[in-house]
């Protein structure tokens, strides 16, 4: 199971670096825990494109990640893109290099991967990867991006309450 970060586990503050401008969106602990008790790997798929734009260092999302599992506890992989929009490398999202790189170092085919965001490059990457795709909207999700997404949620427990037991490690 891959999570996007900001937007779906974290509150989106943009090109945040500051762990204590770090907080959960709703119901993202429970929904953590649940896939856990499921025994499948948990991941975090996740563009900052600030560090590209020299707005943050990568230390600075080191320091955001190290906040974020202290709140949710560990994730077996983060794959981050630090690159922007004019790099067109293979990980931004919507590519699927992060899902990708994700599934490989969890040892899974993409098409055994479900993953969580909130914004249509999320699931364009999910798509491209072979993988499912579950929109969880939010204030800056855009109208289209909810109606051309194949499964929604209206919070991130629900999203994955929705999905069969296992769902992140069925065939």
């Amino acid at each position: 199971m891959l999570f996007d970060r900001d937007g779906t586990l974290i509150q989106d503050v943009p090109y945040n670096g500051d762990p204590a401008r770090v907080r959960l969106m709703p119901h993202a602990r429970a929904a953590v825990e649940a896939v856990r008790e499921w025994g499948v790997p948990v991941g975090v798929v996740s563009n900052q494109s600030g560090v590209a734009r020299g707005l943050l260092t990568l230390g600075a999302v080191e320091a955001v990640r190290r906040r974020v599992e202290e709140l949710l506890g560990p994730f077996d992989i983060w794959a981050v893109c630090p690159h922007g929009p004019a790099d067109r490398c293979g990980c931004r999202k919507p590519a699927p290099g992060l899902i990708h790189a994700a599934c490989a170092a969890l040892g899974t085919d993409p098409r055994r991967a479900v993953v969580l965001g909130d914004i249509g490059a999320d699931l364009a990457a999910a798509r491209a990867a072979g993988a499912r795709g579950v929109l969880v909207p939010n204030a800056v999700t855009r109208p289209e991006e909810i109606a051309d997404a194949a499964r929604t949620a209206p919070d991130l427990l629900t999203a994955v309450r929705g999905l069969p037991a296992g769902a992140g490690d069925a065939p």
